[in-house]
C-alpha cells in the first residue's frame, strides 16, 4: 500500500503509529528498532498475528499465516481504515508549510492512527477516562484477552458477565457503559460504524458521540480525531498543562487555548495536538 493519502500527500509510518498513546494498547504493541507495528486481528474464526512496516515508501503488511482471498482483502480494508488512506490532509499541509511551529508536520505526521473500528476506538477512549495510564493497559489487556488476542466482538462484550467488568477489567463505573455500548451494538440499535460516514456534519457526529454512556466532551473530541474529524480540541489532564509548558503561560483558559488554534478552522484539534507532540519523535 503506498504510503500517500488520498490527495497524494505523503504518511510518515513513524509519526502515525506514534501519533497517540492508544495506538499501542492491546492488542496492539509497537517494536522499535526495526519499527514495526503488530497488532492482533480476528479473521473469521481465527486470530491473526499482522505486522507492519514501512519499505520504498509503502506500507507491507504481513501475517504469520497464508489468508484466503478474502480474509486478505478483509485485513486490507481494515488497515486502510486505521492509516486513513481515503483522507485528504494536502489542504492543512498547505496551510502550515510556513508556520515556525507546524512546518514540521507537512511531511506526513498528520495522520492519528484509528482502530480497525469505531467500536473499539470507543471502548479505548472510555478506558483512559479519570485513570492512571496503568489501568487503561489492564482494562485494554482484558478485553484482548476477552477476544482471544484480538479485541473482542460487541457481541463477546455483551455477553461477559458483570463480574467479569468487575473482577477481571476491574473497570469501576465505565464497566456499565463500556456493556452497554456492546450490548446496543450488537443488538443492531446503535450503528458507531456509521459515524464513519464522511458527508455527516461534525455537529451531528459530535452529538451522537456524545448521547453514549461514559463519552463526554473530551470523549467526544478523541473520537471525532480518530474519525478524521479535527475541529475539536482534545482538553484532559496531560494536554492542558502540556500547552501551558510549551506556550510558557502559568495558566490557560480553555477558551483561550481553543481561540490560540482557531485560525486552523477544521483543523484546529489536529494543530493543538501536533503542537503537543512535536517532541514525541527525533525529527528527520
Amino acid at each position: 500500500m503506498p504510503l500517500r493519502g488520498a490527495g497524494g500527500e505523503p504518511i510518515s509510518f513513524a509519526r502515525t503509529i506514534h501519533s497517540h498513546g492508544c495506538a499501542r494498547l492491546p492488542p496492539a504493541a509497537v517494536q522499535e528498532d526495526p519499527l514495526v507495528y503488530r497488532r492482533f486481528f480476528r479473521i473469521g474464526a481465527k486470530v491473526t498475528n499482522v505486522a507492519m512496516h514501512s519499505r520504498d515508501g509503502e506500507l507491507v503488511v504481513e501475517t504469520t499465516r497464508p489468508l484466503a482471498r478474502r480474509d486478505a482483502a478483509a485485513v486490507e480494508a481494515a488497515v486502510a481504515r486505521m492509516f486513513r488512506f481515503g483522507d485528504d490532509l494536502s489542504p492543512f499541509y498547505a496551510q502550515i508549510a510556513n508556520d515556525d511551529s507546524l512546518a514540521w508536520a507537512a511531511s506526513g505526521a498528520g495522520r492519528i492512527l484509528a482502530s480497525p473500528s469505531v467500536f473499539e476506538d470507543v471502548i479505548k477512549t472510555i478506558c483512559t477516562t479519570n485513570c492512571a495510564w496503568s489501568g487503561t493497559i489492564r482494562m485494554t489487556g482484558a478485553l484482548s484477552d476477552l477476544g482471544g488476542g484480538a479485541f473482542p466482538e460487541p457481541t463477546a462484550v455483551a455477553q461477559a458477565p458483570d463480574s467479569w467488568f468487575r473482577d477481571v477489567a476491574r473497570m469501576g463505573y465505565r464497566g456499565a457503559y463500556v456493556k452497554t455500548i456492546a450490548r446496543d451494538v450488537a443488538a443492531g440499535t446503535l450503528d458507531l460504524e456509521g459515524l464513519l460516514d464522511q458527508r455527516r456534519p461534525d455537529d451531528e457526529v459530535e452529538e451522537a458521540l456524545l448521547e453514549l454512556p461514559g463519552i463526554g466532551p473530551y470523549g467526544a473530541a478523541h473520537v471525532m480525531q480518530l474519525l478524521g474529524r479535527h475541529r475539536q480540541l482534545v482538553l484532559d489532564s496531560w494536554t492542558r498543562p502540556k500547552y501551558r509548558r510549551l506556550a510558557g503561560k502559568k495558566r490557560a483558559a480553555d477558551s483561550t487555548i481553543r481561540r490560540a488554534f482557531a485560525r486552523y478552522g477544521s483543523y484546529a484539534g489536529l494543530a493543538f495536538w501536533l503542537y503537543l507532540t512535536r517532541d514525541w519523535l527525533a525529527e528527520d
